[in-house]
C-alpha cells in the first residue's frame, strides 16, 4: 500500500502538538497529528500552572481554574520568602482539548490512539487503535511526543535528561491564593510544590532518581506537613507523576524533521514549567513548515533561532543553576539556605553572575 500522503504530520497532540497542527493547518496545509493516548489531555502529569502572558490561549480553551498571586518559597532553615508570581491554574486536560479543537477547526485531522513507530527519513509508520500499522508521507514532521520523544530518537538524538515527579490531588481547606514552593535536600534535583485549585490543590514533588529514588516517602512526608498546616486534607483525591526534561534546548532541526515542546528540551530545567513553550514553539513550528512549504529554504533553520533566542538564555542559566546544585546534593552544603537562594528563580542571586 503506497504512503498516506500529507503536508504535515504531527506526533503528539499535547499544547505543542495541538498548537503546530492548528498553526500549519491555518495556513492551508494538509495536517495529520496523532496521539497515542486514549484520550487528550488525560492522564494529567502537570502542576497545571501558567504564566499570564498565556491568558489569551487559556480564555480560548475555556481551561481557567483561579488565579494566582503570589510565590511562597519555603527554604531548608524554616525561611519563608513570598514574592508577586501572577499566573492562573488550569485544568490541563481542558487546555489539551480545547486547543486540540482549535487545530481541528483550522483543517487539522486528530487521530488518537495512534502510536509513532518508526521514520526513515521519508516515511513514518504508524499503528493505530485496530493495530494497524500504516504509512505516512509528510513534506514535513513535526515531534511535539514530549520528554521521551521517539521522533528525536528516530533524529538521531540520545535520551534527555530527566527529573521524575509525583503528585497528588488532596482537599484544600480554604482559598489559597498562592503557589507553595518547598526546597530541600529531601527533593535533590527538584523542589516540592503547592498549587491551588479552587476546592483541591496539587501537592507534588520532583527530584533527581540519581539522588533519591522514593518519590512516595518524602511526598508522604510533604502531605503530612501540609495537613498539620491546616492547609489540606488527610484524603488523597487522586494520583499522578511523569519526566520533565532537564537538559536544555537541543538541536529543533534535522532536514524535514522539526521538534518543538519538551520534544526540543525547552522546558525550564528548574522550575519544570513547560506548557508556555510548548504552545510558542508548537504554533513557531506550524507556521515554519509552511513557510517551507511555501519556497522559504531557511524557515526551519529561522524558527530554531527564534526559539534559541526567545528562550536560550533562561534556560542556559538554569542549566548551570543545576550543574551547581547537583555538586552539593546529599552534602551539608545542601541544606544552606544560600545555596538554595542560588538555585531558586524568586531570589535575586539565582541571576547573579
Amino acid at each position: 500500500m503506497n504512503p498516506l500522503a500529507t503536508d504535515v504530520l504531527v506526533i503528539g497532540a499535547g499544547p505543542a502538538g495541538a498548537a503546530a497542527a492548528r498553526a500549519a493547518a491555518s495556513r492551508g496545509l494538509t495536517v495529520i497529528c496523532i496521539d497515542r493516548r486514549a484520550e487528550i489531555g488525560v492522564p494529567v502529569q502537570c502542576a497545571e500552572f501558567v504564566p499570564m502572558p498565556l491568558l489569551r490561549t487559556v480564555h480560548e480553551t475555556d481551561s481557567r481554574v483561579q488565579d494566582v498571586a503570589g510565590m511562597l518559597t519555603v527554604l531548608p532553615s524554616g525561611l519563608q520568602h513570598h514574592s508577586v508570581f501572577p499566573g492562573m491554574m488550569i485544568d490541563r486536560a481542558r487546555f489539551d482539548q480545547g486547543l486540540v479543537e482549535l487545530a481541528q477547526a483550522a483543517g487539522a485531522q486528530v487521530k488518537i490512539r495512534c502510536q509513532f513507530l518508526s521514520w526513515d527519513g521519508a516515511v513514518a509508520r504508524l499503528r493505530c487503535d485496530t493495530d494497524e500499522v500504516f504509512t505516512v508521507h509528510p513534506r514535513v514532521l513535526i515531534g511535539a511526543d514530549g520528554p521521551h520523544s521517539l521522533v528525536a530518537e528516530a533524529a538521531g538524538l540520545p535520551h534527555q535528561q530527566v527529573v521524575y515527579t509525583r503528585q497528588y490531588t488532596v482537599p484544600l481547606l480554604r482559598p489559597y491564593a498562592d503557589t507553595d514552593i518547598f526546597l530541600s535536600d529531601a527533593f535533590p534535583g527538584g523542589y516540592g510544590w503547592l498549587f491551588p485549585r479552587g476546592p483541591v490543590a496539587n501537592l507534588g514533588l520532583g527530584a533527581d532518581r540519581r539522588f533519591e529514588d522514593n518519590l512516595k516517602l518524602p511526598l508522604e512526608q510533604l502531605h503530612r506537613q501540609m495537613v498539620a498546616r491546616g492547609i489540606v486534607g488527610e484524603a488523597v483525591l487522586g494520583r499522578t507523576g511523569g519526566a520533565i526534561p532537564v537538559g536544555g534546548i537541543r538541536r529543533m532541526v534535522h532536514g524535514n524533521v522539526v521538534l518543538a515542546g519538551d520534544a526540543a528540551g525547552l522546558t525550564h530545567p528548574i522550575t519544570g514549567a513547560g506548557i508556555p513553550a510548548a504552545v510558542i514553539s508548537g504554533e513557531g513550528a506550524g507556521l515554519a513548515a509552511a513557510d517551507c512549504l511555501a519556497g522559504d529554504e531557511n524557515a526551519l533553520e529561522s524558527y530554531a533561532e527564534d526559539m534559541q533566542d526567545q528562550f536560550g538564555p533562561a534556560l542556559a542559566r538554569a542549566v548551570q543553576r543545576r550543574k551547581s546544585l547537583e555538586a552539593v546534593w546529599r552534602q551539608p552544603a545542601a541544606q544552606e539556605d544560600r545555596v538554595m537562594r542560588s538555585g531558586w528563580i524568586a531570589f535575586d542571586e539565582y541571576f547573579a553572575a
